[in-house]
């Protein structure tokens, strides 16, 4: 039987690896938390988790645990109701220094490893208790069910509707103004109109489409008197109006070339660009291929659930098989998951859609590449360039990048990449 000395013993020497003045030692067993904190530093050190994550996350949990003694808790089980009015607190004391992408992100970086302590101190914890209450729940309760059951959307689809709403009731905490029973269109001006300094247009768009579902929900089930959805104004936008982001393929060469692919990062990341400008796969397309998806015995990929409600098989090309097995062979982390890609670092988890994008922009910017929003979708529109380049028929490369709708692939009829080169040199004449 081990005995509780050896625990303790084993807490204290993981704690003193870690950190080198005794004082810090101190500090963190003397919070009110310690304990809890110290078991935490032992799984991620079990984790196999970097030192420089450990050094990030234990003064935030510190820093956790005396927000919450001096906010009123008492004990554990009273932490949970602190998570979110210490991220906030946090972010509020460096609203200056932090921009509102990096404030999204500075959230997500604190929250993580609280709700991981969380879960080692408190076992019955809930898995879903991390994740924030829908907006509105107390007044519209059936919102999100009437989304999921009436309107049939995907779990993915409901995230926007979570974000933007979640939108809506900070503007109206900040304003001081109740949604019900009749709230007043200025107050939705206002927010419009201050989304519009800092989202783009599109966002915008699907700010206003979301809230006019919302508002003709609320006057449907008599919540509201009037309905509100005929008061919003979305701003105008033209189909096709937006030309693709793709980029030329020199660039594309340029941007594969700068990958040191000696490393491990860099042998997963050469391989998931190829594939994405290879087969113009989407981000999460990527992140959910798993090891069953590649059949080596015929040279096939195997793309599952699509967006398009479909799945697609591909002939593998050599320069992609030869950088996947690269890749699982001398790369990729040992794990038990069957994700084709895994993060670098422990936990050892399999990449979101998230990531691939990231990763996307990251080397493209590497690069020194500029484009419009560059990520995952920039590549995935440079394979359909270079397709319709190739003299390919829309609805075959619809098929094959997996659009929805034919008028999906339109937007790529606009542009003939060649033909505008050679007007630009002065060969107009030629190509007319």
């Amino acid at each position: 039987m081990i005995s509780f000395d050896w625990f303790f013993r084993k807490e204290i020497a993981v704690l003193n690896h870690y950190f080198v003045r005794p004082t810090t030692v101190d500090r963190i067993r003397a919070s009110w938390i310690g304990k809890g904190i110290e078991r935490y530093v032992v799984w991620l050190t079990e984790q196999h988790y970097a030192a420089r994550n450990v050094s990030f996350r234990v003064p935030v949990l510190v820093r956790f645990g005396e927000f919450a003694r001096t906010s009123g808790a008492n004990k554990l089980d009273d932490l949970p109701a602190y998570v979110e009015p210490f991220i906030e607190d946090w972010l509020n004391r460096r609203k200056r220094e932090y921009s509102e992408s990096q404030c999204s992100v500075a959230a997500r970086e604190l929250r993580n490893p609280i709700w991981q302590l969380l879960r080692l101190v408190l076992p019955n914890l809930g898995s879903d208790t991390r994740i924030a209450p829908d907006p509105f729940t107390d007044v519209a309760p059936g919102f999100f069910d009437f989304l999921r059951r009436e309107r049939g959307l995907r779990e993915t689809t409901i995230v926007q509707y979570r974000h933007y709403l979640r939108r809506l009731q900070d503007h109206l905490q900040k304003i001081g103004q109740s949604l019900l029973p009749d709230l007043p269109p200025i107050a939705i001006s206002g927010l419009i109109t201050e989304s519009g300094q800092t989202l783009d247009k599109r966002s915008v768009h699907s700010l206003c489409s979301i809230l006019k579902v919302f508002f003709r929900y609320l006057y449907r089930v008599g919540l509201m008197t009037r309905d509100l959805s005929k008061a919003i104004e979305s701003p105008r936008r033209y189909r096709l109006s937006n030309l693709p982001r793709s980029i030329t393929w020199s660039e594309v060469e340029q941007m594969l070339l700068k990958i040191d692919r000696r490393s491990a990062i860099g042998k997963r990341d050469y391989a998931i660009l190829l594939l994405l400008v290879t087969y113009g796969l989407r981000s999460h397309e990527i992140g959910a291929l798993t090891l069953d998806d590649i059949d080596w015995k015929r040279d096939r990929l195997d793309i599952r659930g699509r967006k398009a409600g479909h799945s697609t098989a591909y002939p593998l090309a050599p320069t992609v098989g030869e950088a996947l097995l690269d890749y699982l062979k001398q790369a990729r982390p040992q794990t038990t998951s069957r994700a084709v890609f895994i993060g670098a670092y422990a936990p050892y988890t399999p990449l979101s859609r998230v990531a691939v994008s990231m990763r996307a922009k990251c080397h493209l910017r590497k690069a020194g590449i500029s484009v419009s929003r560059p990520g995952s979708h920039t590549l995935r529109h440079t394979c359909v360039q270079h397709l319709v380049d190739s003299g390919f028929s829309l609805k075959t490369i619809g098929d094959f990048v997996g659009h929805r709708t034919p008028d999906a692939t339109k937007i790529y009829a606009k542009v003939n990449v060649e033909a505008l080169r050679q007007v630009a040199l002065g060969n107009g004449e030629e190509v007319l």
